[in-house]
C-alpha cells in the first residue's frame, strides 16, 4: 500500500492511498483522482516522508538537514481538514431538502411545520429575505467531497 502526499491545481493538501505506483498513475492519467475539496482533476504528487513502523520502542529523532519531520503538516492543511470534518458534521446532522430551502425554512419559522435542521438551495436574495424575516440561514459552498473519505 502506498500513502502519497498529494495536492490539487488550487494548493488544496490531501492524501491517496493507492495498491501501487502503477495504480496511482493509471487513476491519474484516467482522471479518477480528484481533489476532494474543490473536485478538480489536476493532481500532482508532493514530497513525501518515508513512514517507517518501527514498534512502540522506537524514540523518533530529530530530522536531519533536508528531511521533513513527520507529524507536521503543511500551513493550511490541519486548518483544511478540521474545515472539511465540521462540513462532513453538518452535511451528517442536517437534512437536504434542496430547492424547498427558503419553503422549509418559513414554515419552521412560522410553526407550520417541526423544527429540525436543514440545509438546501436558495438564492443569495431569497437568503437576504429570510434574514430580513428573522430566520436564521447561513450559506455554505457546495463541494462535491463533503460526503464523501478524504483516502
Amino acid at each position: 500500500m502506498k500513502v502519497l502526499n498529494l495536492q490539487c491545481e488550487h494548493g488544496h493538501d490531501f492524501e491517496g492511498w493507492f495498491a501501487s505506483e502503477d495504480d496511482f498513475r493509471q487513476q491519474l492519467e484516467s482522471e479518477l483522482l480528484t481533489c476532494p475539496v474543490c473536485g478538480h482533476t489536476g493532481i500532482r504528487k508532493m514530497l513525501s516522508a518515508p513512514r517507517l513502523n518501527l514498534g512502540a520502542s522506537a524514540v523518533a529523532e530529530a530530522p536531519v538537514q533536508g528531511e521533513v519531520a513527520l507529524g507536521h503538516a503543511a500551513p493550511g492543511t490541519q486548518l483544511q481538514a478540521r474545515w472539511l470534518r465540521a462540513m462532513r458534521e453538518l452535511v451528517a446532522q442536517t437534512e437536504d431538502v434542496g430547492d424547498r430551502f427558503a419553503d422549509q425554512a418559513r414554515a419552521m419559522h412560522h410553526g407550520e411545520i417541526e423544527q429540525r435542521n436543514i440545509r438546501g438551495k436558495t438564492t443569495p436574495e431569497v437568503a437576504m429575505e429570510l434574514i430580513e424575516e428573522g430566520i436564521e440561514v447561513m450559506p455554505l459552498p457546495a463541494l462535491p467531497a463533503i460526503k464523501e473519505t478524504l483516502q
